[in-house]
């Protein structure tokens, strides 16, 4: 049994961490930069060290974050999402110092983390793919625009090693081909130090459809059914919903069955999500499999009712699963929307700055994940997300209502937020029909965008006239 678990991580997800953490009464270390000293997550720890005056270094400095768990006297780490969480060197220094790891040993986070290795492995144990190559940085851009004739235009371009949205351009004519290839190469190199940049057919406005899984030590693997990811801006999703409100029982089942043999052919253990592409005519592929608990995993606590960062727990320590398939059933429908400290009408810039005042939306099945309170100053060097609001409800309209609701009531000032556009979303006709693929925001953005003049607190009073005035006639 674990006695104390180092985070290393920070914000949000490490905050939802040191919960789970109590909830087991396992002892919690919080690691920060000088930048992150007010932060919550530093509050709330059991134990909290400062490892660094650079805002990033520490966070994504292996050696550093094991010297203090070792000096910590740790049993084992949770790497969260994003930073070094799907580093497959750190997780292999982690295990190497004698520390468990919380997540897929580091030949698996390596595996999954080459999209190109991935495709292999899916494709050679019958997982559908999407059409594409291996990576072309030694080929002549001839060579690379023949390939991209034969699997025919649009087509997109991936960094081998990329993730959250970099490394990927759409190449929609063979024109531009080249300046799109060289750029992908130029932000694959920058973000991953690695430029292999490979090529898939472009699957014009899918669905992005994911699946949760669970797998223990003992080879038990199960889903946790999927959630509807579409509602994406430059490829970051916004608003995440499980279970997805427009897909059959019956495809659901054999995209859940080909999720468990993905993970499967992967030799997967802890929690993971397999990530799908689903055309309209309900053909899906398999697009990545990402090796660590995602920012919306809390839409499938809320319809399944399972607590998925103590499950990682748990099944690291080495616990058996004690879950089948069978025992996997929606309750209602679950939606999160992640709130940002962005200005939305000066292209969604991050606005970092002082929070004045602060009240999180309450309710019946209303959850906020957060890692901010009154006065707390947001930094400038992290990513903008600063709170996740969950919805659950008995069915998919009743969510989008009670998200409407809550995020009408959440109050954030001082800073610039996202609130007034999200709720623009859940106002619109197609988003309440669950009519809506990856191109929905692309397509919809500028009716959706809230008056540059109107402040927030003005949006919230013109959707709540607006609703009084469509129920009561006035």
């Amino acid at each position: 049994m674990f006695q104390k678990i180092l985070i290393a991580n920070r914000g949000e997800i490490a905050v939802r961490i040191i919960r789970a953490c109590r909830d087991l009464h396992i002892q919690s270390v919080a690691i920060y930069a000088r930048a992150d000293r007010d932060s919550l997550h530093v509050k709330m720890a059991d134990e909290s060290y400062e490892i660094s005056d650079d805002p990033l270094r520490g966070y994504l400095d292996p050696d550093m974050i094991v010297e203090v768990a070792l000096n910590a006297e740790v049993d084992a780490i949770h790497p969260g999402y994003g930073f070094l969480s799907e580093n497959a060197a750190f997780a292999k220094k982690v295990q190497d110092a004698g520390i468990v790891w919380i997540g897929p040993d580091s030949q698996t986070i390596a595996k999954m983390g080459d999209k190109n290795a991935a495709r292999s492995i899916m494709q050679k144990n019958g997982i559908p793919i999407v059409p594409g190559t291996e990576p072309l940085n030694n080929r002549s851009i001839h060579s690379i625009a023949k390939e991209a004739l034969k699997i025919g235009y649009p087509i997109i371009l991936k960094a081998s090693s990329g993730g959250g949205g970099r490394g990927i351009r759409v190449v929609e004519k063979e024109e531009d081909l080249e300046d799109a290839f060289n750029a992908c190469k130029r932000e694959a190199k920058a973000f991953f130090k690695n430029d292999d940049v490979f090529m898939e057919k472009y699957i014009t406005n899918p669905r992005h459809i994911e699946f949760q899984i669970l797998a223990d030590n003992y080879g038990n693997v199960i889903h946790l059914l999927e959630r509807d990811c579409s509602i994406q801006r430059r490829h970051q999703k916004l608003i995440e919903i499980a279970p997805s409100p427009s897909i059959s029982d019956d495809l659901r089942r054999r995209m859940g069955v080909t999720a468990v043999a993905a993970a499967k052919a992967a030799g997967y253990t802890n929690a993971g999500t397999v990530e799908f592409l689903l055309d309209d005519n309900g053909v899906f592929y398999f697009m990545e499999m990402n090796t660590r608990i995602q920012v919306e995993h809390g839409v499938t606590e809320a319809v399944t009712g399972y607590d998925l960062i103590g499950r990682q727990i748990r099944i690291a320590q080495g616990e058996i699963l004690d879950l089948s398939q069978h025992d996997i059933r929606a309750q209602g429908y679950a939606i999160e929307a992640r709130i940002n400290a962005e200005d939305v009408n000066n292209d969604f810039i991050p606005n970092p700055g002082k929070i004045t005042t602060y009240y999180p939306a309450l309710g019946p099945f209303v959850r906020v994940d957060s890692c901010i309170y009154k006065d707390y100053v947001i930094p400038p060097y992290y990513d903008s997300m600063i709170a996740k609001l969950i919805v659950h409800a008995s069915s998919y309209n009743l969510a989008v209502n009670k998200l409407s609701r809550a995020l009408s009531e959440f109050t954030i000032k001082g800073i610039k937020t996202t609130i007034p556009f999200l709720i623009n979303i859940c106002n619109d006709k197609d988003f309440r029909q669950g009519h809506f693929d990856t191109s929905y925001l692309e397509t919809k953005l500028q009716e959706l965008m809230p008056s540059p003049t109107s402040k927030p607190e003005d949006d919230v009073v013109a959707v709540i006239v607006a609703a009084l005035s469509a129920r009561y006639g006035a």
